[in-house]
């Protein structure tokens, strides 16, 4: 059983779906095991168990029945969730991210104030969703 794992709601679902195609197997493990690019769904697993989902946003907003509203907010707002990944390299790690559709938001930082030898970077995926890479 899943217990919990995030699922993004998307418009761009084809640019999405190969930015984490390529970054959750190096990132988790994780493999494909529903989806293609066209969506509308997509969900990678670690061990029979769900880690990401993708889902096309105007299908879930028609079964809400939102489908009138916005898709973004007008103007720019604070982010209100990030995924965030432990990876072994920082600067390996963004440079996969940027190849595959990426943009880069802070560059990858040394932290001493989070943590000793904790180094992060922070990026968007195709989406904008913002995402934390970290190691320490």
């Amino acid at each position: 059983m899943d217990a919990l794992y995030p699922r993004l709601l998307v418009t761009r679902f084809a640019e999405t779906f190969g930015f984490y195609r390529a970054v959750l197997p190096a990132f988790t493990g994780a493999t494909l095991v529903k989806g293609t690019p066209e969506g509308p769904y997509a969900n990678w697993d670690v061990d029979d168990q769900a880690v990401l989902a993708l889902y096309d946003r105007a299908m879930m907003s028609a079964t809400l029945g939102t489908a009138g509203l916005p898709a973004r907010p007008a103007t720019p707002t604070q982010d209100t969730a990030m995924l965030v990944f432990r990876v072994d390299d920082v600067d390996e790690a963004l440079a996969l991210c940027l190849g595959h559709g990426g943009v880069l938001a802070v560059p990858a930082t040394d932290r001493p104030e989070w943590g000793p030898n904790l180094r992060s970077a922070h990026l968007r995926d195709p989406e904008g969703h913002l995402i934390e890479l970290q190691s320490y």
